[in-house]
């Protein structure tokens, strides 16, 4: 279904949105905030992080909406894009927590940074060579760890392939571990630094 096959006040929503008139999203977000909020909190359990979900799934409607192509309704497209954050947060929940466990497990096998002051040098390195990575590699790192974005909707923010996010990311950790590793300061901690703070 296209969005000229909308239902009419939908349609009506849908066109305003795109024209990038305000007052339709504020209809439209007050129409399904509170419901998708409840429906996501279903799948999270924590309303705030449901609700920040909820708000993203908003504001990139609204900065696609010159791209936006609906196909079922715009109902069922925003209850869809929903729970495809969610699943993609639960997703990565549960690889942090894996990849926690083994950093934990293996912990042995490295010397954790002595000192604060040896925190800190760790810290900066990572800080600084992330700032002198190229552009777009930068970018998407930083969309991936500090946003919590997924590769596929790094992919259709910067409409790029999502093997490109993921070379791009790989490219990102690599450099990291090089550069930690150069200073002797490639520990557990510094690998929990990398994969989950930024």
């Amino acid at each position: 279904m296209s969005d000229k096959t909308l239902p009419s006040e939908d349609a009506l929503l849908f066109a305003g949105l795109k024209k990038g008139d305000e007052s339709f999203y504020r209809l439209l977000f007050d129409k399904y905030y509170q419901p998708l909020v409840i429906f996501a909190n279903r799948m999270l359990l924590d309303i705030d992080l449901s609700r920040s979900t909820v708000q993203d799934v908003f504001v990139m409607l609204f900065d696609k909406r010159n791209e936006l192509v609906i196909h079922t309704s715009l109902n069922a497209h925003l209850y869809q894009s929903v729970r495809n954050r969610c699943l993609n947060h639960l997703k990565r929940s549960k690889m942090k927590n894996e990849h926690h466990q083994i950093i934990m497990d293996k912990s042995d096998s490295f010397e954790e940074p002595s000192t604060s002051l040896e925190y800190k040098d760790m810290v900066a390195i990572i800080n600084s060579t992330i700032e002198l990575l190229p552009r777009q590699c930068q970018r998407i790192f930083k969309m991936s760890r500090q946003q919590g974005l997924s590769n596929q909707e790094i992919a259709e923010t910067l409409t790029i392939s999502k093997r490109t996010v993921e070379t791009q990311i790989s490219k990102a950790l690599k450099k990291l571990r090089e550069e930690l590793n150069k200073q002797n300061l490639l520990t557990a901690i510094a690998l929990a630094v990398i994969f989950f703070l930024f």
